[in-house]
């Protein structure tokens, strides 16, 4: 009988929780509702994954069609990802948004449609070197993404590769989320290789447990040339100091005309704090972190239950 009773409050308590999280979700909605005219807003800024994206990495109908309204509206849609230009693409293809957009957590800005990368922001190569050997002394996976030219007639083409050394689980794990397969080879070779000079971006996959471990270190013997940020459970990036999607987001908002008040900026993790500072009004997932949906504007859906359809439906009276 006990444990029967035990349950009953259990499941009880269950549902509450759900009720006051819906309730939270709409009273932060309403104040977004209060303080932001839907007329005043030209622009919207979203992260992809644990955002727009379902846990599956899938952009779902109900998504697709609160963003094409949005279009139909003249709003411009920015994509603020983590994620390289050509893992991100199918995404920006099928919203079919135009203009630039960021990509590797503000290290770089594309326009596709007009001639790809606009801005790219390198972090120092003394840096990534430092990575790799912490990498190798601790082993653990690391990558880096790194801009190489390629001669073709007329000029040059660049590029950007991610290059690691260890056929880790990790990679494969990498790949099977992003598309993206890294290539093998010694990374102190690459970082010293002509044409291969400019890293973009280096990245720990490591479990939060041992991210609190490395953090601390490179924050001693490298904090002060590079922006370190947790952007997944699992991944730790080392940016340079001027990357950031804020930063990047306030690039692509002056090349705009784009004022403060009339952006909103969608997020749900570390890296998306600077986009909160940077536009007038944030939202942020109900599944997001409570670090970060304490810094947003609002809280809106999870990204399991398309929270941001949810709310472009609501805010703009679709």
């Amino acid at each position: 009988m006990e444990k029967e009773k035990k349950e009953a409050l259990q499941k009880k308590s269950a549902v509450w929780k759900v009720h006051l999280t819906s309730l939270i979700v709409l009273l932060y909605s309403q104040f977004m509702s209060i303080t932001a005219d839907p007329k005043s807003i030209k622009a919207l800024a979203f992260d992809l994954d644990g955002t727009l994206l379902t846990p599956g990495s899938v952009l779902s109908k109900r998504s697709l069609d609160a963003l094409e309204k949005c279009r139909q509206r003249g709003l411009q849609i920015i994509i603020a990802t983590g994620r390289t230009i050509n893992s991100a693409e199918p995404f920006r293809k099928e919203i079919r948004a135009e203009g630039p957009m960021i990509f590797l957590n503000g290290a770089v800005v594309a326009d596709m449609d007009r001639g790809g990368i606009i801005k790219t922001t390198y972090m120092d190569k003394e840096a990534a070197e430092f990575c790799v050997d912490l990498a190798r002394e601790m082993g653990v996976y690391c990558q880096l993404y790194i801009e190489s030219s390629d001669n073709v007639p007329g000029g040059k083409t660049t590029r950007i590769t991610l290059f690691a050394e260890r056929d880790l689980p990790e990679r494969k794990f990498y790949h099977e989320k992003t598309g993206v397969l890294a290539e093998l080879t010694n990374l102190n070779e690459v970082l010293n290789h002509p044409g291969f000079g400019n890293v973009i971006k280096t990245m720990f996959l490591v479990e939060p447990e041992l991210q609190a471990v490395i953090r601390p270190i490179l924050d001693k013997h490298i904090g002060e040339s590079v922006y370190i940020v947790q952007t997944y459970r699992s991944y730790l990036e080392i940016l340079s100091k001027d990357a950031s999607k804020g930063k990047a987001l306030a690039y692509v908002m002056e090349s705009l005309s784009l004022r403060p008040h009339e952006v909103i900026a969608f997020g749900d993790e570390e890296n998306d704090i600077p986009m909160f500072e940077t536009a007038a009004y944030s939202a942020a997932p109900s599944s997001a972190k409570e670090s970060v949906k304490a810094r947003a504007g609002m809280v809106i859906g999870s990204n399991a239950d398309d929270g941001v359809a949810e709310f472009l439906e609501r805010f703009f009276g679709f």
